[in-house]
């Protein structure tokens, strides 16, 4: 027998076929849009309830309610405990969760796909029917402010919340983490959580995904009569136009005594999940550093060995969201890293990338485009965004057909109108005593230290 031929590696494969499941859509008599797909591989069902009731609608001072509320939907309802709910729950072998964030409120429902008929009406129960007992809400503040209190203690939220409100005007929403502020969540009460949920838990502009071994007709049946009776809007409507907090590139360490090594942000608005570039920036990103194999993972991990790791990403929303080049590195190397990081920002932007390395980046995202997609929650994930963001019904159908048809020009065009190495903003939290001097000599922009954490 020969020995294989490691000198090498093997050459790619052809991409497989795969076709997104057939989504059914249908309009609730209460204006609900429901989007059915059957996928009878396995006799279980995935169930997503999309609110547009989310935290960019709400005004700094309230940040964190829309989470909060969704966190705490678990503790009962007005016609059972936080126990019975949970037992009810569990005698069908189902499982219930809720969340919120930018762009709505979530609440999730599992279960075998006999026992839909039994598990949709806790879901609307939960939603529609929220009961919100003290002890329970007492605890799940309790849980959230916890959960604030430890991220003041990590450098890696700290960075995370200092460069969004470097990112974003004072003012613009996506300014502030969404689960809020400890300040903003102390005052919160039972009655709080009732008022936000009656004013904003309603259908319209909202969806039922519901991905499984199911019938379109009897799922429209149930919800029809699970749902019966809610009507309304939701009364808190996002209103707001996104601007930066500069358009200069800017460094600001933040001081944190005594740590070894830095977090480091790197990163400006960026752009919405609509733009006709989503598919060319999405690759143009790959490149610089959406994979293990990108330029910024090569060059500040491989050929410098500044990090374990580093990524960049663009938070598409449906406004701009931030886009950001983040990573950990050592106190020594925090100048070059920085360095290294707007270098490869700068070339990318101005240059784009290469013939190969553009087939490579697109070639993987629709190879792994299946592989996304083997679970009917996953399926029912991207369902869902139909809704959220309002994409084209064969959206999904066509996504690797589209992510194929990138062009390099057109990732280099791409990246040259939404990477502005010009308008970064750096921000570096850890001992400003120890890498302030070496960063500020870089000369990079306007310098500033400081030693306050952000939220407190």
């Amino acid at each position: 027998m020969s020995a294989f031929d490691r000198t090498s590696p093997p050459p790619s494969g052809s991409i497989r076929d795969f076709d997104f499941p057939k989504v059914d859509r249908r309009r609730l008599s209460n204006g609900l849009d429901l989007r059915v797909a059957r996928v009878a591989r396995l006799p279980v069902v995935s169930v997503r309830l999309f609110m547009r009731s989310g935290e960019s609608a709400l005004g700094v001072d309230s940040a964190g309610l829309c989470v909060l509320t969704a966190n705490s939907l678990d503790g009962g309802t007005q016609k059972r405990s936080g126990t019975e709910l949970a037992e009810s729950l569990e005698r069908i072998g189902a499982r219930f969760g809720a969340n919120g964030g930018w762009e709505g409120t979530s609440a999730s429902l599992y279960c075998l796909a006999d026992r839909l008929a039994e598990a949709l009406p806790l879901l609307a129960e939960a939603v529609v029917e929220p009961g919100f007992p003290d002890d329970e809400v007492a605890r799940a503040k309790d849980q959230h402010l916890a959960g604030l209190r430890q991220q003041k203690m990590d450098p890696g939220s700290l960075a995370h919340d200092a460069a969004l409100a470097r990112y974003f005007a004072e003012g613009v929403p996506y300014a502030r983490p969404d689960d809020g502020t400890e300040q903003t969540i102390a005052g919160v009460t039972a009655d709080h959580l009732r008022g936000y949920a009656d004013a904003n838990y309603r259908p319209e502009n909202g969806g039922l995904i519901v991905v499984g071994d199911v019938d379109t007709a009897e799922v429209v049946e149930l919800a029809e009569r699970c749902f019966s009776g809610w009507t309304g809007s939701p009364a808190s409507v996002a209103d707001f136009e996104v601007t930066p907090a500069a358009r200069e590139r800017r460094v600001l360490v933040v001081h944190r005594p005594g740590a070894v090594q830095s977090e480091v942000r790197v990163g400006h608005v960026g752009t919405h999940r609509l733009t006709p570039d989503y598919f060319a920036l999405s690759v143009a990103n790959m490149v610089l550093g959406g994979t293990f194999t990108s330029r910024l993972n090569l060059n500040l991990r491989e050929r410098n060995g500044f990090t374990y790791g580093v990524r960049s990403r663009f938070g598409f929303r449906s406004q701009p969201g931030p886009f950001e080049v983040a990573t950990a590195v050592g106190n020594e190397v925090t100048p070059a890293a920085v360095r290294e990081i707007l270098n490869e920002l700068e070339g990318i932007a101005s240059r784009g990338p290469t013939e190969d390395e553009v087939a490579s980046a697109r070639d993987f995202a629709a190879g792994i485009f299946g592989l996304q997609l083997e679970t009917v929650g996953q399926i029912a994930s991207r369902a869902s965004q139909l809704v959220v963001f309002g994409l084209a019904e064969d959206y999904y159908h066509e996504y690797r057909n589209r992510m194929r048809a990138v062009t390099t020009e057109g990732a280099a065009e791409a990246a040259g109108r939404h990477m502005r190495p010009n308008e970064a903003q750096v921000v570096v939290v850890g001992d400003a005593d120890v890498v302030g001097p070496p960063l500020e000599a870089l000369g990079l922009g306007p310098f500033e230290v400081t030693r306050e954490q952000p939220g407190a």
